[in-house]
């Protein structure tokens, strides 16, 4: 018989890492009959990488989206689902010559996040600064955590004990 030792450390790592493999697998670009796609099959270019954040009462999403208009970005709630949307230029792109190498992306992007029913999206605010594109939506008051009181059998409640 073999025992194993449990490691809630180890544990926690393992279901890290099996989250991040999941993760990985939304908005990866795939190749559909000869043309780039996305995971989900909407025809797209390149996936924006997100940073989503707790600050006190609200939730964050930082988009890093450098080199692009802010006029050419979209950003929308439909479903409880957020997308971010638009389409970058060539940013100076060479007229002549070839490139020998090309890390900076161009074209249409698209980025969609699934949105926690804990948060107030009517009163969701943007704002673009030096390539990173801030949302902050503030958290619904009736769905904050708060702190239940602890009864104890036998035990007067605590209101009437402090009352006497």
């Amino acid at each position: 018989m073999v025992i194993r030792r449990l490691d809630p450390f180890n544990e926690l790592r393992r279901m890290q890492a099996n989250m991040d493999q999941m993760w990985r697998g939304f908005a990866r670009p795939i190749h559909v009959n000869g043309g780039p796609a996305l995971a989900n099959g909407e025809m797209g270019g390149w996936a924006i990488p997100l940073d989503v954040v707790q600050e006190g009462d609200n939730m964050v999403v930082h988009a890093s989206i450098p080199g692009v208009d802010p006029a050419d970005i979209n950003v929308s709630i439909e479903n409880d689902v957020l997308t971010i949307r638009g389409e970058s230029g060539g940013m100076g792109e060479a007229e002549e010559g070839k490139y020998l190498v090309r890390e900076r992306h161009a074209g249409a992007f698209r980025r969609s996040l699934r949105l926690p029913d804990a948060l107030d999206l009517d009163n969701a605010v943007t704002h673009y600064d030096r390539g990173v594109l801030r949302i902050v939506f503030p958290m619904l008051t009736a769905k904050q955590a708060r702190q239940l009181p602890i009864t104890v059998a036998g035990a007067e409640p605590a209101i009437e004990a402090a009352a006497s």
